[in-house]
């Protein structure tokens, strides 16, 4: 009986495998083909697939080796992706384990530029409507750059060669490397933050020309979103002519080398004074014009009649002040005259008239008035008390309650308070109220109910 075959468990197999594997397949590989599936798990680990006409490669790339990636990769890129094969045992399936990715036909670095790019445009980062003005005379300027770099001192050269009279304000930064975009955007916030203390007008912030790798830092999101955010104007000096960064686009004001940083920030100080002298030659023809046409003005007024002879126009106010209070006084005169004359003609119309007399005969007739209305008075009050005692006569007569002096009586219902006229306005056990002459009443019980005869 032969030998019997040995057993392997699965995870043996796998480890066989593996090893195969190992042994048969070079050490590092690099694979062209189209992104799909891809995941960026929060662990910071990137899973995906790699696919051509033929078939699918699973793929994953640590998070370590992930963060030095500087663009997005997304599903449908074309791709070259560096790495190693190795058989995942506990999933039993092989996958290549990436260490380095890059773009097919582009550079990652320009790709990554560019998908920023069309990010923060999207958000309106590079918009005119949010860049600040820059301060047309400026006094105080903090720069932002390498302090051992040329730039500084390009920066400083082209400042106090156009305007010498403004303070620089130098805060060393990395401008390349690793983290040194968050080194600038911190530098940035904190310059902001104690600006009230600082009082920079302007903010430049750059450094010489070199690769795009070299000026990576000034593509990076983070120092984009502080310069946007900065309160200071920002002016953007990086690179050469050629060079544009996303600092650039964002800042609101680019110079495209570090010395013509001077020309953007500061005026000339030749072109500003050149522009007073002109400004005080022209203020100097129209003052010696405005003091021309004064002197001309005053020459005038002096040769009018009111400076010959200045009394002359007080005198013609005096005299018709005379000339008013005399008239004043005539019409004085006659109205006084005239009220006279009328008051004499009153009073000889009240002497012919004698008052005296017309008084006594008017308090004769007023007291033949008063008697003959007294005696009218007392025969309409007489007549008014005869008719008064015939209508109480009359009423007296009609009172229902008046027959109760001659034996009758009123009965009513207590519940209902109807005068009870008829069997029908009681029932058993009603009570009832008899009322009687003087007010007397007698209160009583329905206990039988007997109808007479017909």
């Amino acid at each position: 009986m032969g030998k019997a075959a040995k057993t392997y468990t699965v995870s043996e197999v796998n480890t066989l495998v593996k090893a195969a594997l190992e042994e048969m397949l070079p050490p590092r590989l690099i694979v062209r083909g189209e992104i799909t599936d891809f995941k960026h798990h929060v662990s910071g680990h990137c899973y995906f697939s790699l696919k051509d006409e033929g078939g699918i490669l699973p793929c994953v790339m640590w998070a370590s080796k992930f963060r030095a990636v500087k663009f997005s990769p997304e599903d449908g890129m074309a791709v070259l992706a560096k790495g190693h094969i190795d058989v995942y045992t506990a999933g039993g399936k092989y996958q290549l384990y990436v260490d380095k990715i890059e773009p097919e036909g582009v550079g990652a670095l320009q790709l990554a530029f560019e998908q920023m790019v069309k990010t923060l445009k999207a958000e309106g980062l590079f918009e005119d409507e949010y860049k600040k003005a820059i301060p047309q005379y400026p006094e105080r300027i903090g720069i932002l750059t390498s302090e051992s770099g040329a730039a500084v001192h390009d920066i400083q050269d082209s400042i106090h060669s156009r305007w010498p009279c403004v303070k620089l304000f130098l805060y060393p930064v990395p401008v390349q490397g690793e983290g040194a975009a968050e080194q600038i955007a911190a530098a940035v916030r904190n310059v902001n933050r104690r600006n009230s203390r600082l009082k920079l007008d302007i903010l430049i912030v750059g450094r010489g020309g070199g690769s795009l790798e070299d000026l990576w830092a000034f593509n990076e999101e983070v120092l984009a979103r502080a310069i946007f955010d900065s309160t200071i104007p920002v002016i953007s000096a990086v690179g050469h002519e050629v060079d544009v960064t996303i600092a650039d686009l964002v800042a609101d004001k680019r110079a495209s080398t570090p010395t013509k940083a001077g020309v953007v920030a500061v005026p000339d100080m030749e072109e500003v004074l050149a522009q007073l002298a002109y400004f005080e030659t022209r203020l100097g023809s129209q003052a010696r014009a405005e003091l021309q046409m004064c002197a001309e003005t005053l020459r005038t007024i002096l040769a009018s009649a009111v400076f010959r002879n200045p009394l002359m126009p007080v005198r013609d106010r005096e005299q018709q002040l005379d000339e008013l209070s005399a008239k004043l006084i005539d019409q004085t005169k006659e109205l006084l005259a005239t009220a006279r004359d009328k008051l004499h003609r009153s009073y000889e119309q009240i002497v012919r008239i004698e008052p005296h007399r017309l008084l006594g005969k008017m308090a004769v007739d007023l007291n033949d008035l008063q008697n003959r209305a007294r005696a009218a008075m007392g025969a309409i009050s007489n007549s008014c008390c005869v008719e008064l005692a015939a209508v109480d006569n009359r009423l007296a007569a009609l009172n229902p309650k008046s027959v109760l002096g001659r034996g009758y009586s009123i009965t009513t219902n207590k519940k209902t308070s109807l005068v009870v006229r008829s069997l029908d306005d009681v029932q058993m056990g009603d009570e009832l109220i008899t009322e009687l002459a003087r007010e007397h009443k007698i209160e009583s019980k329905v206990t039988h109910k007997q109808e007479g005869q017909e």
